[in-house]
């Protein structure tokens, strides 16, 4: 199973967002888009977090060698 990147999570999100807009769904189709859309979106927002993270690490990393220098 391929892993989506950020990019490609947000884009399927929008294309989920232009569905919902459609004034011909249905109820239940609305409410399954709405869901699979807040999924994509939290996992997106949690690979946002893991990117912080690691910019963070690094910046600490860069300190500690620039202390060291």
């Amino acid at each position: 199973m391929k892993t989506e990147t950020f990019e490609e999570k947000l884009d399927y999100s929008k294309k989920l967002l232009e569905k919902l807009m459609d004034p011909e769904i249905t109820l239940e189709e609305s409410v399954k888009l709405y869901e699979e859309g807040l999924k994509t979106i939290k996992e997106a927002q949690k690979m946002i977090e893991e990117a912080k993270m690691k910019v963070s690490v690094i910046d600490q990393q860069s300190q500690y060698l620039e202390a060291d220098a």
